[in-house]
């Protein structure tokens, strides 16, 4: 799975792909595919502590935090987070959001509910489903508003990504459980950009095999191209 997520990410054409893991079993799959893994710290709580541990001794001004369990991940997506980062002025970090279709999303405390100002900026992340409809029973609600689905990867500017790092936890943080909720809370923008990929992560055995049927029957059909 992890090796498939490198490839999606080099398909990227970014540049330098780094598998950061702490981990022996994940480092030597990625050593003997060839790919340059870096060690970190099992005590580090969170992705974005890992990324934040090897990027402090690379020499970049920008990094994209794809998480290890995506194996689909489109590569058109992280060429738009990079695209973000650099029409930005470097104290922002990039996101990208898809349009809800099914109203078990909007119920389903996995996925991650996200609304934006008319600038694109991220306002809020929840769990729960945001905004509510106050005038509308809730089975209308998914054709009454475009809810966004927040999709789990990121882009930082190397400084940004150092000071994430050092932020203490959040009250809101805590009860979302959501780390992005402590950078908003600590004053930083988060620009969400929109987008068709849909993300499918592989978080429990049963995800793992849904994913296998969808390979084995030719490809990955529930990706959309987008532009």
């Amino acid at each position: 799975m992890v090796l498939h997520v490198i490839d999606r990410c080099q398909e990227a054409g970014l540049g330098r792909v780094i598998l950061a893991t702490d981990d022996e079993r994940i480092a030597m799959v990625g050593k003997e595919a060839g790919v340059e893994v870096a060690m970190t710290d099992p005590a580090l709580p969170s992705g974005t502590d890992r990324c934040a541990a090897v990027a402090a001794s690379l020499d970049t001004d920008w990094i994209i935090n794809v998480q290890g369990d995506e194996p689909f991940v489109d590569p058109i997506a992280i060429r738009q987070l990079a695209d973000m980062l650099l029409r930005s002025d470097g104290s922002e970090i990039a996101t990208l959001a898809r349009p809800a279709r099914d109203p078990d999303q909007l119920d389903s405390m996995h996925s991650v509910k996200v609304v934006t100002d008319l600038q694109d900026r991220a306002l809020y992340f929840s769990r729960m489903t945001i905004p509510a409809q106050r005038d509308r029973i809730r089975k209308e609600w998914i054709s009454g508003y475009p809810y966004l689905l927040h999709i789990g990867m990121y882009g930082f500017s190397k400084r940004t990504l150092l000071t994430l790092a050092g932020l203490p936890a959040t009250d809101l943080e805590k009860a979302e459980q959501l780390e992005q909720l402590r950078w908003m809370d600590h004053g930083f923008r988060i620009v969400v950009g929109r987008t068709r990929y849909e993300s499918w992560g592989i978080d429990t055995p049963e995800d793992l095999a849904l994913a296998n049927q969808k390979w084995n029957e030719g490809g990955i059909p529930f990706i959309k191209n987008h532009p």
